[in-house]
């Protein structure tokens, strides 16, 4: 771990853009905070730029969450085809994507051909994890909770086999934080049991998206994200213990990297 951080806290580009732009896909009318918190994670964890794509009903309320995030719309108040061509443009924008967090049952086949096509590595949680299981998954990392979890054991018999058979990475959040790839079974030892608040996957999805963006490969990211988010969480409950926010972990990324 000392090495990643090393290159972390080293690699940051002194060009505008060689930090990386990250595209998050998130939000609906039930879940509006979901965008803010993974594109403020991720320019907490060092991105240039990010950009939030929102059903076009909450993009106001989207836009207005922070003055550092870009935030755009789709026509429509549910992830489907009609949203497609707006998607593919901010995946080709960006060095990174996320999407699933706060999004509300999402067509499935829009899901897939967007994570199929993408370009760059692809953070998929929530709502989106169940389509983009029957995806092109190579260079993808998902974020199940224990829900989505079993729905995977279900198809696949285990998380290392549905690694090791669609070469996807896959963070387990739990009491301990594990990372599975092809080959691969690595366990979290930072974090603290304040961190159930509602809130901690997204800036997990917004630490790991930052990460490929700035050019760590999947695995790398899965660890160094699920390593920076529990010990910038440890920070945050040394001030707030059980009461401490998302929010809070999210202030505290920069003195975790360091």
């Amino acid at each position: 771990m000392d090495e990643l951080l090393q290159r972390l806290t080293e690699g940051s580009g002194a060009d505008k853009g060689e930090n990386g732009r990250v595209g998050v896909i998130a939000g609906s009318i039930d879940f509006t905070n979901q965008p803010a918190l993974v594109g403020e994670a991720a320019l907490r964890t060092g991105s240039d730029v990010v950009r939030a794509l929102t059903p076009e009903e909450i993009f106001p309320i989207v836009a207005g969450h922070s003055k550092n995030l870009l935030v755009s719309r789709y026509a429509s108040d549910r992830f489907s085809e009609m949203s497609l061509d707006a998607a593919q443009t901010l995946a080709d924008w960006s060095d990174a994507l996320v999407i699933g967090p706060g999004l509300y049952d999402p067509d499935p086949e829009t899901v897939q051909r967007l994570v199929s096509d993408a370009d760059v590595p692809v953070v998929v949680d929530a709502d989106a994890i169940r389509p983009a299981t029957d995806a092109d998954l190579d260079g993808t990392i998902f974020t199940p909770d224990t829900d989505e979890t079993d729905r995977i054991e279900d198809q696949y018999g285990s998380l290392d086999e549905f690694a090791t058979e669609t070469s996807a990475t896959v963070v387990l959040t739990g009491e301990t934080d594990e990372v599975f790839a092809e080959g691969v079974h690595w366990t979290n030892e930072t974090g603290t049991p304040a961190m159930t608040v509602a809130g901690t996957g997204d800036v997990l999805c917004g630490i790991v998206g930052s990460l490929l963006g700035r050019g760590f490969d999947r695995v790398e990211a899965a660890k160094l994200g699920t390593w920076l988010v529990g010990q910038a969480g440890e920070l945050a409950d040394e001030e707030y213990g059980d009461g401490l926010l998302a929010t809070d972990i999210i202030e505290r990324i920069p003195a975790a990297m360091n």
